[in-house]
């Protein structure tokens, strides 16, 4: 038998026999989970796992606190990249062809408009989710103490949303996009413009020209699918590494629940030895108490595989069948994009259609100024707000005035957006929607 580094060789036979298993030993690098030791291993040693703890609070697992929001949101934008990635071997970003395209996925590519569809609505439903995760989290006062930046960071991935859902708008090349794109972008144009320029060069730089055309086409498409998606991608990495760093989702203050053992002293007996000497004794015993054991680790803690790992499975799938169910209704196509004939009214994307209602009253405030001081103002809240009461209840009662301001806030937002999307008819006149036709989108 050859001898290697002091062991024997084993046989071609017994090598070729474990050769499978040495195989997979390669690619995994713990066994299989079903003890506490692997379970640990296979979040810690696993990349795609890694930005979970190794245990988790079960108070994140309570579908009543953080009803699934951020894990949805997170899907949502996985389910995005995945039928974006399928759609970019169909679609060609000219403007001779993209029309053309999005016609022929209707009538004779298979599933590719079951793909648009879940891409339309996935992006919308993002949007949503978005904002409904940022109000869950500052209903619950989780962006206190050391999650202060992270809340910055969720402030930036939402105006990455924002950005992703409008670039994406202008690929379908119809009235409905080309129209859309114009709008917003001449809301983009009320920045003001640099000294010297004819042109607004906000808007030239976001459209590569001066006008919506082939430019701004492949410009939207470069930024829609190559650098938005990696600089949002990079972000939610690092919200999601921040939240395993600072102990995991906020929670309230732990209730010290009973150990099965712990060593407290019983009871006190003094007795007297000499005239003015004292000495007192300690009755030691083993009860049940409060405090901690060495064995057991902290309390209400679980590992994240199964638990926490099921958990988000679970919210995938569901955020999964949801999007399914939507693509059954066909997302707009309305005529090719022709800009000799604008639209009346022409409306913005439904998310910013809040815009160009403040833009009716005040062109600079309404499209620059106030979004503006918006965007800064949410960013800014962690280091305004000095109560540090609350963390990880919803609606703590020394929260309510703050609570109030962020429902007022987010509630006229939803009522700027239903204004605009159904009582604002041609020329950006009054309507009502039960004695007109609808706005149209």
């Amino acid at each position: 038998m050859a001898v290697f580094q002091g062991k024997p060789r084993e046989s071609w036979g017994t090598y070729l026999l474990n050769l499978p298993s040495m195989f997979v030993r390669s690619i995994f690098r713990h066994n299989y989970p079903n003890n506490d030791v692997d379970r640990s291993e296979i979040v810690f040693k696993n990349f795609f796992l890694h930005f979970h703890p190794v245990k988790c609070h079960k108070h994140s697992l309570d579908p009543f606190y953080t009803l699934g929001l951020g894990t949805i949101t997170m899907s949502l934008f996985l389910i995005l990249v995945f039928t974006g990635v399928v759609l970019m071997f169909f679609y060609i970003p000219a403007e001779d062809r993209a029309y053309d395209i999005m016609k022929d996925w209707q009538d004779t590519t298979p599933f590719a408009m079951m793909y648009r569809n879940m891409h339309r609505w996935g992006a919308h439903m993002m949007v949503l989710f978005v904002f409904l995760h940022m109000s869950r989290v500052f209903y619950t006062a989780g962006y206190k103490d050391t999650r202060r930046f992270n809340w910055v960071i969720g402030v930036i991935l939402m105006v990455l949303t924002l950005l992703l859902s409008f670039t994406g708008y202008l690929l379908p090349w119809d009235q409905l996009a080309f129209w859309a794109i114009t709008v917003g972008s001449n809301i983009a144009g009320y920045v003001p413009n640099l000294p010297g320029f004819e042109y607004n060069v906000n808007r030239v730089m976001l459209l590569a020209s001066t006008e919506v055309g082939q430019d701004a086409l492949i410009r939207f498409y470069v930024l829609h699918v190559a650098l938005l998606p990696l600089i949002t991608g990079t972000l939610i990495g690092v919200h999601f590494w921040r939240i395993r760093k600072d102990g995991g989702l906020s929670r309230p203050p732990e209730k010290i629940r009973p150990d099965p053992l712990r060593v407290v002293q019983r009871s006190d007996t003094k007795e007297s030895f000499a005239p003015g000497v004292k000495r007192t004794y300690g009755l030691m015993e083993l009860v049940r108490g409060s405090c901690p054991t060495v064995d057991k680790g902290p309390y209400n803690f679980v590992f994240t595989w199964p638990h926490l790992l099921r958990a988000e499975l679970v919210a995938f799938m569901l955020t999964l069948v949801l999007i399914l169910a939507l693509s059954l209704i066909d997302a707009p196509l309305e005529e090719p994009a022709n800009a000799s004939k604008p639209p009346n009214p022409s409306k913005a994307p439904w998310y910013f259609l809040g815009l160009q209602e403040m833009v009716a009253y005040n062109a600079f405030w309404g499209g620059v100024g106030i979004p503006g001081l918006m965007i800064l103002g949410l960013a800014a809240i962690p280091y305004l707000d000095r109560n540090p009461k609350g963390i990880g209840v919803w609606f703590h009662r020394s929260r309510y005035f703050a609570i109030f301001l962020w429902t007022a806030f987010m509630t006229w937002q939803a009522l700027m957006i239903i204004v605009g999307t159904y009582f604002r008819g041609a020329n950006w006149g009054w309507v009502f929607p039960w004695t007109e036709n609808f706005a149209r989108h």
